[in-house]
């Protein structure tokens, strides 16, 4: 059945058309919509507030995704260095505790009597200090050097003060049990003797007045 209305104006025929013109249905659509300024102008504001509010809402979620990209690689940086402080102080206090070793080798080689400086076993002793130092060195851990040096109270432990008029004082003359630093820290400081110079408190006093 066809939609022409002879009485819609719309479908009136121009004189000048020796045909009647019928309209498509695409045509009656476009006829139909309305095109008003004013309609036009509504639908162009509601469109560009649309498209803000949609801005707004993808700036807020893209803020909030890089928080918490943020916060979660703060939160893996965090958990590393604690894991790594941790397995540091593990490894720090092994390598105290094997200090206590490395000492008793150091001072059993170092009082060995000279005639059994050339008996095999204790060849086989010095190499296994050897292999200590070595072990101790690839941990990062170097000896504090003390013997002549200035006494550093961040370094050296001073356990005994000897009096030495023609030494510096303050200077290290002996030491007692050898320090380790590990990197750029203080694992143990050296265990030493200061020189020091003796004091004049017991002498006279001499009087500035005169005799009466």
């Amino acid at each position: 059945m066809s939609d022409f209305d002879p009485r819609d104006p719309r479908n009136a025929r121009d004189p000048r058309d020796p045909q009647p013109r019928f309209r498509t249905r695409a045509e009656e659509r476009i006829a139909e919509l309305d095109t008003s300024p004013t309609k036009l102008s509504a639908e162009l504001d509601q469109l560009r507030a649309d498209l803000e509010a949609a801005q707004r809402e993808a700036a807020e979620n893209k803020a909030a995704w890089q928080r918490s990209a943020a916060d979660f690689s703060n939160y893996r940086r965090r958990t590393e260095q604690e894991r790594d402080a941790m397995l540091g102080l593990a490894n720090e206090v092994l390598l105290a505790k094997l200090l206590a070793i490395v000492d008793d080798f150091d001072r059993a080689i170092a009082n060995m009597p000279p005639e059994l400086r050339d008996v095999s076993w204790v060849g086989g002793i010095s190499a296994i200090d050897r292999k200590l130092d070595l072990l101790l060195a690839s941990e990062g851990l170097t000896p504090i050097e003390a013997l002549g040096k200035q006494f550093d109270p961040h370094e050296h432990e001073a356990i005994a003060q000897e009096d030495r008029p023609g030494v510096p004082e303050g200077t290290v003359i002996a030491e007692l049990q050898k320090g380790y630093r590990i990197r750029d820290r203080v694992l143990r400081p050296a265990m030493v003797a200061v020189a020091r110079h003796a004091t004049t408190d017991n002498q006279p006093e001499t009087s500035s007045g005169g005799m009466n």
